[in-house]
């Protein structure tokens, strides 16, 4: 994976890794317990859908503990003003359409695209990352290429 991450997306992640191997599994647990006692396991929907609960939930706790140890952790607390950084906010101009669009650099974790929150990681994200006032970059994106000025850093 390795994808780059802040101190605040490590403590997250690890919040929620301590609530799903602890609080979460034991509810589960429960759950399964409960079921089983109501007989015939094969037949038994109850019991089927705690063991569900339980791959699901496992699965989640080996994405987030592999989210965790393949990280780059990058400092988001000491940002430079005059380039765009993660969680900085920019107002850009699409030159082939001539659109404006305030846009938000975000870790992968808190992409909102909706919002304009964009990966650092993702084709726009990775060439305005870095870059300044008054820069032009092109975009390489699937199936397209588009150009982008960075008119303004918020």
């Amino acid at each position: 994976m390795n994808n780059k991450l802040t101190q605040e997306n490590i403590r997250k992640l690890k919040e929620e890794l301590d609530y799903r191997m602890t609080v979460k599994r034991a509810e589960i647990a429960k759950e399964k317990l409960i079921a089983a006692a109501h007989g015939d396991r094969s037949e038994n929907a109850e019991y089927k859908e705690a063991c569900a609960n339980y791959r699901e939930n496992d699965n989640r706790i080996q994405y987030l503990m592999t989210m965790i140890s393949t990280a780059t952790i990058i400092d988001d607390k000491n940002i430079d003003k005059t380039s765009l950084g993660v969680n900085c906010k920019a107002k850009i101009k699409f030159i082939e359409d001539n659109e404006e669009a305030i846009v938000t650099l975000v870790t992968t974790l808190d992409v909102a695209p909706e919002n304009m929150c964009i990966s650092i990681e993702s084709d726009l994200g990775k060439v305005l990352l870095g870059k300044k006032v008054g820069d032009i970059v092109e975009v390489d994106a699937p199936g397209e290429k588009y150009t982008v000025k960075i008119l303004e850093i918020l």
